[in-house]
């Protein structure tokens, strides 16, 4: 029997299942992006009148800027073809039980139940536009953590604590889509840890686009207090049709005065998805932010987080991967502002390109005038595994202060003949051989994710390496 070739036959079968949404289950509104449009969505999703204004705003930017003048064509993406709000018709809820089957039967596919039950303090799970489940530990709601959706949140008393961070870290002049997703974001969570707590198993979101030719534009917005450490974890998923999708989410972090944020994130998106996804932290005095990156689908995307370095003493470290396949071109990196006296930031960043896939590395550190004593580490390898795949590195360093210590490394190679001959020697095919070798890269990588996203990046290279041979 002759073994598959491409991971989308084997390893996306759980993702690719498509759940057919019909009028009496779903609501949507109609494709494009007008003023008309934007005002049904803020109905829709009750909005207080200043997030109302704030929508029309960003419309009004979104449609005054222009489309930045770098990065990967994305012509294929076609607003006027684009469904910006798709929700079914069911309400949020806290009981499992209570969440339509179909939805449901689509969640325990992915694992979302189970994962909740066995590791996790908190799951929110997100399907097209709105939540349709949110829960959070009672022992851990006990310590005063907030962890809700934020249209529910919006609606309570952290109305205002909401209103002075929402969309102050990517504001919607930062670019167009930012201004896109200030005019039609919607679900996502909302994340309060007070000062000195610490969340010992971590929190997570999981977001579903099933709609064919929809966006998906969720707000994640988490504050972690003075002394406070949480660890949060974001996944991603769609099914994958013959039209365009669109993936413009936003996430906001505020990281206090020796507080501690790990957010880790796998973005598994289809094949048909422009992912042009905006992250953005700020950290305070003595506080400390992981990323923990992994970027293996998508069409294009968009993807740098970033981290504003405010606090003296404070710390970033930015661990990620990208896998580029056939068709797809992922422009991916980080940026880091570092303006605090002592800071550090540390980057770790690898990327794997196979069947003519495109993997583009940008990254951008800038040290300000009063960050005496400050340092930075960028470290990038790339791996092509073949004569068609490219792999680029552009990175961008600005240093504002005579006492520094910042530098750049970056490798890119292919795997070796030797290693693949030594381990074919000893009885070893040359496909494992290969995957062995592509795991091995990515090791240091999948020692950070948590253990079953690592579990399905290996998978992922196991079968990506099936049929790829020369």
């Amino acid at each position: 029997m002759k073994e598959k070739t491409y991971v989308e036959d084997v390893n996306r079968t759980v993702y690719d299942v498509k759940d057919l949404e019909t009028e009496d289950k779903f609501f949507k509104v109609d494709s494009g992006l007008t003023p008309e449009i934007v005002e049904q969505i803020s109905k829709e999703k009750n909005d207080p009148e200043w997030m109302k204004e704030f929508r029309l705003k960003s419309l009004d930017i979104y449609n005054e800027m222009a489309m930045v003048p770098w990065g990967p064509e994305i012509e294929g993406l076609k607003m006027d073809d684009i469904v910006t709000y798709v929700r079914p018709k069911t309400k949020m809820t806290a009981d499992w039980k209570d969440v339509p089957e179909d939805i449901k039967k689509t969640f325990e596919r992915l694992g979302i139940p189970q994962a909740e039950r066995e590791a996790l303090a908190g799951v929110g799970a997100q399907y097209d536009s709105e939540l349709v489940y949110h829960n959070v530990k009672e022992e851990v709601a006990a310590m005063g953590v907030v962890y809700t959706d934020l249209e529910s949140a919006m609606h309570g008393p952290y109305e205002e604590m909401i209103r002075d961070h929402f969309m102050k870290l990517v504001p919607p002049t930062d670019h167009k889509f930012a201004a896109l997703h200030g005019a039609v974001w919607s679900g996502g969570s909302f994340v309060y840890v007070p000062a000195g707590v610490t969340v010992e198993i971590p929190l997570q979101s999981y977001f579903r686009l099933n709609a064919p030719g929809a966006g998906q534009f969720e707000h994640t917005l988490i504050i972690v207090d003075e002394g406070a450490d949480l660890h949060f974890i974001e996944g991603c998923s769609a099914p994958k049709y013959n039209i365009a999708n669109l993936h413009a989410g936003c996430v906001e972090l505020f990281v206090g005065k020796n507080a501690r944020l790990r957010y880790s994130t796998i973005e598994n998106w289809s094949k048909n998805m422009y992912n042009l996804n905006t992250k953005r932290a700020k950290v305070e005095e003595g506080g400390r932010m992981e990323w923990v990156s992994g970027s293996f689908g998508s069409h294009v995307s968009y993807l740098y987080p970033m981290t504003i370095l405010q606090g003296d003493n404070s710390v970033m470290e930015y661990t990620g991967i990208t896998f580029a396949g056939e068709t797809q071109n992922l422009d991916t990196g980080m940026k880091v502002v570092q303006n605090g006296k002592n800071t550090s930031s540390a980057v770790n960043s690898k990327s794997i390109s196979k069947s003519g896939g495109i993997s583009t590395f940008r990254s951008a550190v800038v040290i300000g005038k009063n960050a005496d004593g400050s340092k930075s580490s960028v470290s990038c390898s790339s791996l092509m595994l073949d004569r068609q795949s490219r792999s680029d590195t552009i990175p961008a360093i600005e240093v504002y202060t005579q006492n520094a210590d910042v530098g750049h490394e970056a490798k890119i190679g292919k795997i070796s003949d030797e290693a693949v001959f030594y381990l074919m020697s000893r009885g070893i095919p040359e496909e494992d051989a290969k995957a062995m070798i592509v795991s091995g890269f990515a090791d240091n990588v999948s020692k950070e994710l948590p253990l079953e996203y690592a579990v399905e990046m290996n998978n992922l290279i196991r079968l990506e390496m099936v049929g790829s041979i020369g």
